[in-house]
């Protein structure tokens, strides 16, 4: 019991310190001058992705790979089959921006990409691991999205979802120091949050008898996927679907094309048995997507809601019982 307490007090550090390292960065580079375009696709998409990235360097740097590859994957999977679900289920979500329909090809581009590179039993006849020049093919990747979007910003003038997402920095009132304490307070709660979160995920697996990658895809990727689920309920209710699909496709390619080749460039990831598989599932997700917005003329459903969290369910019972 004061593992799992323990475990959900990291997590609770963890998301408590990217709210704050994001509230207070943002206020910083509005100080300085900066763009609030440049504040949102940078300090405010970075800090939603702050959880899953402090607990997957922490994880490499201690050799704890099976975790780090288990959040991402997890996370991934959560987002599109849980929480991208949830929001269709309260309410059908309908799709217009331009930018998704761009960001969508791209998850599908890294995925397969990522995909490719644990293939290498099959492929060169040894452990597959995602190594340092893996990374950086995915960093250079995720190079080419932000100039994408940044450009088609400019060319084509203001796209609903990006001024949604900026409009989430906070807007500066003279508050600089405030600003900084926040700051220093958001990295310090991610430190010590994602120090707990590894040390009693690994002691929980070592209790359950689980692989730690099972712990990472079920319960620190869940928990790290928290902003993501919030604030796609809170764009749901809203009917801001853009901003809902945006934000778990958005959090998708940074958890592919950023966090995960970072924690391998501090440490080359094993990839974990069935770490294959998941990739192919959350492959198989993204791809549904397509025939969804499409098809049935770009609403996704209240049925189809519950078929994605059905099908998530399903995967997650089969992943921990195999």
């Amino acid at each position: 019991m004061i593992t799992v307490l323990l475990l959900l007090a990291g997590l609770s550090m963890l998301l408590v310190g990217g709210a704050s390292l994001v509230r207070g960065a943002s206020g910083v580079a509005e100080a300085y001058g900066i763009s609030p375009l440049v504040v949102g696709l940078t300090v405010v998409a970075f800090g939603t992705s702050a959880p899953e990235l402090v607990v997957n360097i922490l994880g490499a740097l201690r050799g704890e790979t099976d975790i780090a590859f288990g959040n991402i994957a997890g996370s991934n999977l959560a987002n599109l089959g849980l929480v991208l679900g949830t929001a269709a289920l309260i309410t059908p979500i309908a799709i217009e921006g331009q930018i998704i329909r761009r960001e969508l090809p791209l998850l599908l581009l890294a995925t397969t990409v990522l995909l490719v590179m644990t293939l290498d039993s099959q492929l060169k006849g040894f452990n597959p691991v995602l190594d340092r020049s893996d990374a950086l093919v995915l960093l250079l990747l995720f190079g080419i999205f932000v100039y994408i979007m940044i450009m088609d910003f400019f060319r084509q003038g203001e796209d609903p979802l990006l001024t949604t997402i900026t409009d989430l920095s906070p807007q500066l009132e003279n508050r600089t120091t405030r600003d900084w304490i926040f700051v220093l307070a958001g990295i310090g709660l991610l430190g010590f949050g994602g120090e707990l979160t590894i040390t009693h995920g690994v002691t929980l697996a070592e209790m359950l008898g689980v692989s730690t990658t099972i712990v990472g895809m079920a319960i620190i990727a869940i928990g790290t996927s928290l902003p993501e689920l919030v604030t796609s309920i809170i764009a749901a209710m809203r009917k801001e679907a853009d901003l809902c699909v945006g934000n778990i496709i958005g959090s998708n390619i940074f958890n592919t094309m950023m966090v995960l080749p970072i924690s391998a460039l501090v440490y080359p990831l094993a990839i974990p048995e069935g770490g294959t598989t998941d990739i192919i599932t959350t492959l198989v997700f993204a791809a549904v997507l397509i025939p969804v917005f499409i098809i049935r003329g770009k609403i996704m459903s209240r049925t189809m809601g519950g078929l994605f969290i059905m099908a998530y369910l399903l995967y997650m019972y089969l992943r921990i019982t195999g």
